[in-house]
């Protein structure tokens, strides 16, 4: 008889592990995912990414939406009533307490090289430190935040160029992949503690986060592929740097100034460095090529832009 997933995860990352669940020999008993919140200016009501994947499907899997775990004995009584072999989460949302990490095994698939990243934004802090190496580790849930005892773990080279937007979607199929193996090795593996003196964490990501300046080519750079999908990157003044790479991190320039202008594209000195950047967008306007921008600007070769 196939084994009883209870599955819990909220955006697209969840969504990846629970597919490769779905069409898998494991059974899916239910989906527990974060409550549908407003979202964008019109602040519509919209369903976390894996509810709205299982609408769409049309799967008939349970899917509970509790505000909180925590001194929630409906949720507790919920959760036994299903009765899981294994209780799978990623990127849920919440801490599981104590009377749910009871129940079954607790199994959670975190985007890092645990214990390095614990916390929110694993994926984007790797990025930002240019880390050569990321990955998936799977590990026992307890009631600290990504301290359980590591079940297994897969690297992933993280390229010069890579986005937050690639690493989610190479790290999604890693952890798809990982969660069929941890569960298939189950009972042959050794759980292996985790090295406290290596712990690092990671903040959940704020808009204000994405604030960058022309101080360093290379943290600009490096910001710009952590936040690219949200919140992006920009000036003080608002405008919006988009599609940018790294030149060069040696010069010393005139921070801010345009040192060339291409086809399709700008470079801007940085006190450090230099980057191209091929879209502006102004506050409240339309993307536009940035060659485009500075004429409308009437910005020239030696002007700096703000």
């Amino acid at each position: 008889m196939s084994k009883k997933i209870l599955f819990m995860g909220t955006p697209d990352y969840a969504t990846r592990i629970f597919k490769e669940l779905i069409n898998s020999s494991y059974e899916v008993i239910g989906l527990f995912t974060q409550p549908d919140k407003p979202f964008g200016r019109k602040q519509i009501l919209t369903a976390p990414h894996i509810k709205q994947y299982c609408l769409d499907k049309d799967l008939s899997i349970p899917i509970f939406q509790p505000e909180k775990l925590r001194a929630n004995d409906e949720v507790t009584k919920q959760i036994l009533n299903l009765n899981p072999d294994f209780i799978i989460v990623a990127a849920y949302g919440q801490i599981l307490p104590k009377e749910i990490l009871e129940i079954a095994p607790c199994i959670n698939l975190h985007a890092s090289l645990l214990p390095k990243y614990r916390g929110a934004s694993p994926i984007q802090e790797s990025l930002l430190n240019d880390d050569y190496f990321t990955g998936v580790t799977s590990m026992f849930m307890e009631e600290s935040l990504d301290s359980g005892d590591i079940l297994a773990l897969q690297y992933l080279k993280i390229t010069p160029t890579m986005e937050v937007q690639e690493a989610f979607d190479k790290l999604s199929d890693i952890a798809a992949s990982l969660t069929i193996t941890t569960l298939g090795n189950f009972n042959k593996i050794k759980p292996l503690k985790q090295n406290e003196a290596e712990v690092s964490f990671c903040k959940k990501i704020k808009k204000d986060d994405g604030l960058v300046d022309f101080k360093s080519a290379k943290k600009l750079f490096l910001k710009y592929k952590a936040y690219s999908y949200w919140p992006g990157v920009f000036l003080a003044s608002g405008l919006k740097l988009k599609d940018v790479s790294l030149i060069e991190n040696i010069s010393s320039n005139i921070e801010g100034s345009i040192l060339e202008i291409e086809n399709d594209s700008i470079i801007i000195a940085c006190s450090t460095g230099s980057v191209r950047i091929k879209t502006l967008q102004a506050p409240s306007k339309k993307a536009l090529n940035s060659v485009d921008y500075i004429r409308g600007q009437r910005l020239e070769k030696g002007d700096v832009l703000v």
